[in-house]
């Protein structure tokens, strides 16, 4: 590579030149550009670096030849352009360089910071660097191709952190705590269990959901000796991959190989992945890339003017705003596009516009009809942005091919996920049975739901089955193990696990899209914390350990993954199939803690003609009638076997205590 001291500008305006900087009474005001070429468009011949900054009087543009130490090499005024546009053209090859902006907003300079479409950059990313995006492609990569995906419903999503994956030393994965953990295969743990992607794999789950893998700033990645841990929903620079994660973070080239190297390994293995995003808010509020840049612009004002904090992290942001919007849109499609990911996971989805999130719909479903999007619908505080404007969970009938995280189910399975000590289904609270059904049908209208006494919703707000996410546990709160321990600790262990089991159960029978948090499967425990996100490894990570002492478990939730998957009749498509094959079976007078349905017809064009499915979350063993026939015990608690294992011909069947059953007929 040449090195320049002071590369050649071919367009550059000295600053007699400019003329002055226009005035704007609002932030709607500012004009929009509609181009797409913001941020830098590279290549060895020139380099056009572009940034909106309407109310900038100035505009720098500094050059580095360090990611993080030193003064600048070299700084530019850039040209004001049309539409709030500032540019710089450069004719000699900065490949490698690094560089930051700077703009002079009502007489004061702000700091130097990449800009918020910057697609690569070194340490810490303090600053963007220029690389040639087609030389990061992993081989192969012209050809890598999404797996088959039919149906929405067809998916089940498995939430992972990178880090827990294979930080624990008996995950036998070299690349502890990078992107290429994720990338190896045959590991073992000392016991010779499979770990990491086999493991996943093995389990059978369609997509991995990926937690925040972009850019945040909570991790100094100077220092890989110091194991620090976070989430991630702190964002820096939304569209460059996590450095933390890679092998050199100095070099911007080498954090987004090793993520395509990620989802192209994943898709050879017939994985999908699934990005979580934080469009919400920013790490930073008034030292942010955005505010630095264009103070005030991307994020809400409360009345006395200052940040608003819907996101209850100090600020969030205005997707309303033309060119807030644009980058959502934007930021999206290029990781569709450029990193070939599957589906987006949106961080409280709420605090966005409907019509932001329906944009991003349709510029995803351009790239690939099968990209698959869904999100938090709530917000974590009040916002200006008017409540019939926001994407919340009650909206999603306004939302396109958006689904949405289903708290009705999750906490009338469990318990009120604030509530620690409160019990739910699976550990024997009644009344919660209507919520229940209403989390079987996925939020959906059914003639048999009272949705009067239901724990939140009090109306169907899923048009489609596919637009609520059906789950039990996540990364947020106590691990449904440690729930269990917690909010039952008059329980043994052995009742615990059935309804450990009972709840993998109903997440994975249920209608809709089944969410599972890595680590259910073999019992996942962070020590009753609930609250991880800057914990240590030692809290976080996942224990291998537990797969070799649980493997009924394991066994259980891989055979109940199988079991849905070879059977369309619990990945119903429409309401309209739900409400002709789903029927909910009377109970005896006066039960509590016990819901029965069947499956009629081979709904859905499933092999089996009739499925009975019964929930007990009752201690002791109850009786419900069934209709007469002979029926095929397929899941009775203990395992699950689509062969067989056991037939009665009577129609009253008694159901253990905290179990699912799962027969079939005809």
């Amino acid at each position: 590579m040449k090195q320049l001291a002071y590369p050649t500008m071919l367009i550059l305006l000295s600053m007699a030149c400019q003329p002055p900087a226009p005035t704007y009474q609002s932030f709607e005001e500012y004009p929009a550009y509609q181009g797409r070429d913001l941020g830098l468009v590279y290549s060895p011949e020139k380099s056009v670096f572009k940034l909106w900054a309407p109310p900038a009087e100035e505009v720098k543009l500094h050059l580095y030849t360090d990611p993080v130490e030193g003064d600048a090499e070299s700084s530019h005024q850039m040209d004001r352009q049309e539409n709030g546009v500032w540019m710089a053209t450069f004719t000699d090859d900065l490949l490698g360089k690094y560089y930051a902006f700077q703009t002079k907003v009502d007489g004061k300079w702000g700091e130097e910071v990449p800009d918020p479409y910057v697609k690569a950059v070194g340490t810490n990313g303090q600053r963007g660097q220029v690389v040639d995006l087609a030389t990061t492609n992993p081989e192969g990569w012209e050809q890598d191709q999404r797996p088959p995906l039919q149906n929405f419903t067809d998916i089940i999503l498995y939430e992972l952190h990178v880090r827990d994956l294979s930080m624990n030393p008996n995950s036998g994965i070299q690349h502890k705590g990078k992107f290429l953990g994720l990338t190896e295969l045959g590991t073992r743990s000392p016991e010779g269990v499979m770990t990491g992607l086999d493991h996943i794999k093995d389990l059978g789950v369609t997509h991995v959901h990926l937690l925040p893998s972009f850019d945040f700033m909570s991790v100094d990645e100077s220092k890989p000796e110091d194991n620090e841990f976070n989430w991630g929903y702190d964002p820096q620079n939304y569209n460059v991959p996590e450095g933390s994660y890679s092998t050199n973070p100095a070099d911007g080239t080498v954090r987004i190989r090793e993520f395509k190297q990620v989802v192209k390994t994943l898709h050879d293995n017939g994985l999908r992945v699934i990005m979580d995003v934080v469009y919400n808010h920013t790490g930073a509020t008034e030292g942010s890339n955005f505010n630095q840049l264009v103070p005030g612009y991307y994020y809400r004002q409360n009345e006395e003017g200052g940040f608003s904090n819907a996101s209850a992290c100090g600020n969030e942001t205005a997707s309303e705003r033309t060119m807030v919007r644009k980058f959502m849109v934007e930021s999206m499609k290029y990781w569709a596009e450029e990193y070939h990911i599957d589906g987006f996971r949106v961080d409280l989805m709420g605090i966005h516009d409907i019509e932001t999130m329906n944009r991003v719909s349709a510029s995803l479903h351009q790239v690939d009809p099968t990209i698959f999007i869904y999100g938090e619908g709530w917000t974590a505080g009040s916002s200006p942005l008017p409540e019939a404007q926001q994407a919340l969970k009650k909206n999603t009938p306004k939302l396109d091919q958006i689904a949405a995280f289903s708290d009705d189910i999750r906490d009338a399975i469990k318990g009120h996920v604030f509530t620690h000590d409160a019990k739910g289904f699976i550990s024997g609270l009644p009344g919660l049975e209507e919520s229940i059904k209403f989390g079987i049908v996925a939020s959906t209208k059914h003639a048999q739901v009272d949705y009067s006494v239901i724990n939140y919703s009090k109306a169907p707000w899923a048009p489609s089955p596919f637009q609520t996410i059906t789950y039990v546990s996540c990364h947020d709160n106590h691990t449904l193990w440690d729930r269990l321990t917690i909010s039952c600790p008059e329980a043994s262990e052995e009742e615990k696990i059935k309804m450990h089991k009972l709840a993998g159960a109903m997440v994975l029978t249920s209608q809709g899209v089944s969410f599972l948090h890595a680590g259910v499967e073999m019992m996942r425990t962070k020590g009753g914390e609930e609250n991880s996100f800057e914990s240590p490894d030692e809290v976080n990570q996942i224990d291998w350990s537990r797969k070799s002492k649980y493997p009924e478990v394991y066994n259980y939730f891989k055979n109940l993954i199988s079991l849905r998957k070879n059977h369309p009749a619990f990945r119903m498509m429409t309401t309209d199939v739900v409400q002709a094959h789903l029927k909910f079976l009377d109970v005896p007078e006066g039960s509590t803690n016990l819901v029965a349905y069947q499956l009629t017809g081979n709904a859905n064009g499933d092999p089996w003609r009739e499925i009975l499915v019964v929930f007990n979350g009752n201690k002791d063993s109850k009786a419900v009638n069934i209709p007469e026939g002979e029926w095929t015990i397929v899941v009775d608690g203990k395992k699950v076997n689509e062969d067989g294992l056991g037939t009665i011909n009577t129609t009253s069947l008694t159901i253990p205590g905290r179990t699912a059953m799962v027969l079939k007929g005809g």
